[in-house]
């Protein structure tokens, strides 16, 4: 069943990442480098683990905003391919132990490393690059930098156990919604554009920012990714389409309709949630539902919202082409639902 998700067609073109690819190339290119090299290790499965998601596809999006909320400052030193690098190390073992607890199948098109590897070596490979992460951290020498960091680790990892409190409950309010994702997703998304103006020696208004811009911006993604999942094809997602409803993952669109169904609705939503009732047919009528009640387009109406916010975040920034990259930055990720 096909779901269209209403956009503003006032917009002339689509919006790209582009621009902020190609302005931080040459220092992506470093931060790739350096990445490659510290995945490796004596121990053969670690690289072999570590290299199957690191060249699998991604957008490289969170340690581009480092690189890029640093440049943004006049910064040209190297302490930021560091950062970024550990920035990219986080989110890829967030994505290995992320796969293990939501017995994931696939990711970007390829099946998990726990499907290749099985669950412990995913996990333990999740923590070796944690280790390298918070390795380059202190070799940046920057107690701030690695304070922000690592409390983001800390949260993303509240946001797990918090998420797996919270699965297969139909119960699940918006607002646990919300903790859910600016623990998941946002938090690193934050941190990653903040800790660019602390090595660049900037403001503290200037870093507080460049932090809600990337925490809004975060909040506006993963409420895409979870419209997309009821409403977008597998090749957007790098996962299989309806791979939330399978889970049991309780996301704004679920509770949107959840909320404003009849009673017979919400038994049927408890059948497919919360006792596994969660066959092809069973995700048809959940889009269904969905559809009928307007919960893609009010969940992509609350990541523009966010995407706003991040817009006005950074405003008063001196204009730059950096500036203008990152708020192009924001249109893309909402744009994804097109």
């Amino acid at each position: 069943m096909g779901v269209v998700i209403p956009l503003d067609e006032s917009k002339n073109k689509q919006a790209s990442i582009k621009p902020l690819v190609d302005l931080t190339k040459a220092d992506m290119e470093r931060v790739n480098q350096l990445i490659l090299s510290k995945a490796g290790s004596h121990v053969e499965l670690i690289p072999e683990i570590a290299n199957h998601l690191i060249s699998s596809g991604g957008k490289r999006l969170r340690p581009m905003l480092t690189i890029a909320s640093a440049a943004m400052f006049g910064y040209n030193a190297d302490h930021h391919v560091k950062l970024a690098a550990s920035v990219e190390f986080m989110h890829t073992a967030t994505l290995l132990h992320d796969d293990v607890v939501d017995e994931s199948d696939m990711r970007r098109g390829k099946k998990t490393a726990r499907i290749l590897w099985g669950n412990q070596a995913s996990v333990l490979v999740g923590d070796f690059l944690l280790g390298q992460a918070f390795k380059m951290m202190v070799e940046v020498g920057s107690l701030e930098a690695l304070d922000v960091l690592s409390t983001a680790a800390t949260v993303i990892a509240e946001g797990e156990v918090l998420q797996l409190s919270v699965a297969k409950n139909m119960e699940t309010t918006e607002d646990d919604y919300l903790q859910v994702i600016k623990a998941k997703t946002a938090a690193l998304f934050a941190a990653a554009a903040e800790v660019g103006p602390i090595v660049a020696k900037a403001s503290k208004a200037d870093r507080a920012a460049l932090r809600s811009y990337g925490m809004n911006l975060g909040y506006a993604f993963q409420m895409v990714d979870d419209a997309l999942d009821y409403g977008g094809k597998a090749a957007e997602l790098g996962k299989n389409t309806g791979d939330d409803f399978r889970e049991g993952k309780i996301t704004l669109p679920v509770i949107l309709a959840w909320r404003r169904g009849t009673t017979e609705e919400r038994q049927f939503w408890r059948d497919a949630i919360e006792n596994g009732q969660n066959d092809d047919a069973n995700l048809e009528r959940a889009m269904g539902l969905i559809t009928k009640y307007g919960s893609l387009s009010d969940t992509i109406a609350r990541a523009n919202h966010y995407g706003t916010i991040a817009r006005d975040a950074i405003a008063a920034l001196p204009a730059s082409p950096w500036k203008d990259a990152l708020i192009e930055v924001i249109d893309f990720c909402i744009d994804r639902v097109n």
